[in-house]
Parts: C-alpha cells; structure tokens; sequence
C-alpha cells in the first residue's frame, strides 16, 4: 500500500509577492524574461493562470545569494 502525501501547495504571484517583498508585476516581467523563480502555467493563453511551488521559489532566492 502507497502512503499518498498531499501535493505542497501552490502559490499565487500576490503570495509570492509577499513573501519576496517583489512587486506582482515586477513577477510578471520576470517570467516574460525568464529571470524568475519557475512557475507553472495552468492552461494557454495569455491570461491563463500562474502558479509557483514554493521548492522553485527558494530554490532561486537561493541563487540570488551573494557573498559578500
């Protein structure tokens, strides 16, 4: 028998922005550049909805550390 773990939420851009401290349109321009952190996008089209696991949100604050 599989134990079946729950999928970690996904988080919406106005939470990542909060947590980030990034504006939610300074998001959206970082997925069109492709700067970001990952993200996921639920359909097609331009207005379809985006989502971001939380794994790929650290995952890149991680890489945006800088040594001082």
């Amino acid at each position: 028998m599989h134990s079946k773990e729950a999928p970690a939420p996904l988080l919406t851009p106005a939470q990542v922005s909060d947590w980030t401290q990034l504006e939610e349109q300074t998001l959206a321009n970082m997925r069109w550049r492709g700067t970001g952190p990952a993200y996921i996008k639920l359909g097609t089209g331009r207005s379809a909805p985006v989502r971001y696991r939380r794994c790929d949100v650290e995952r890149w604050l991680t890489a945006q550390t800088i040594a001082a």
